[in-house]
């Protein structure tokens, strides 16, 4: 039992140490013998747990995603109301993004010089996004509260418009209200997609 809870711990640091590293320096600009010696590890260990450079970073975004957050927060929402769980999910990808804004800021500037299986990594994890939204809205809709709408396109623009407003605050530190524009955004989401 003590060997699986130091594996599971040596793992997490490998994980801790690379967002640590590719929010500093960007996936290109890291390599595996910089997150051995962030995690205080040999590189050979970090290639039992990671073979490749690609595959540990594909653990950081996945592991490290707002997908799990979603899909906890979504099996808890039964009972509540349709407009609360908008601004409820709102609030928690922006969090999520803003605790995330340097790896994001990076990653924002590299991705046309990653590798093909990098950008397809990217691409399913927003997939999966967009998808376990929209099979909520789906939800949804089958009980009378959303109208008859094309769901994931819904959740491409619903998540595409918050990562925008992150974008402009965070990013390009644009001067604008994000209360003020967030909760306009949702307005104009709810109203558009429930059902009157």
């Amino acid at each position: 039992m003590l060997v699986i809870t130091t594996m599971l711990s040596t793992k997490e640091k490998i994980i801790m140490s690379a967002l640590k590293l590719f929010s500093q320096k960007g996936y290109l600009g890291t390599t595996t013998r910089d997150i051995a010696r962030e995690a205080n590890i040999a590189e050979i260990t970090l290639f039992r747990y990671f073979p490749t450079k690609e595959k540990l970073f594909k653990e950081v975004l996945i592991s490290k995603s707002f997908i799990p957050t979603l899909r906890e927060f979504l099996s808890k929402t039964e009972n509540m109301d349709y407009r609360l769980v908008l601004d409820k999910i709102a609030d928690y990808y922006l969090r999520l993004l803003k605790q995330k804004r340097d790896l994001i800021r990076i990653m924002h500037g590299e991705i046309f010089q990653y590798p093909k299986e990098i950008k397809e990594i990217q691409s399913k994890i927003m997939s999966e996004l967009y998808l376990t939204f929209a099979n909520y809205l789906e939800e949804m809709k089958n009980k009378g509260f959303v109208r008859d709408i094309d769901t994931e396109s819904a959740a491409m623009g619903f998540f595409g418009a918050l990562f925008n407003l992150f974008i402009k605050k965070e990013i390009f530190k644009r001067k604008i209200n994000l209360r003020k524009n967030l909760s306009t955004f949702l307005d104009i989401f709810y109203e558009g997609t429930r059902r009157k």
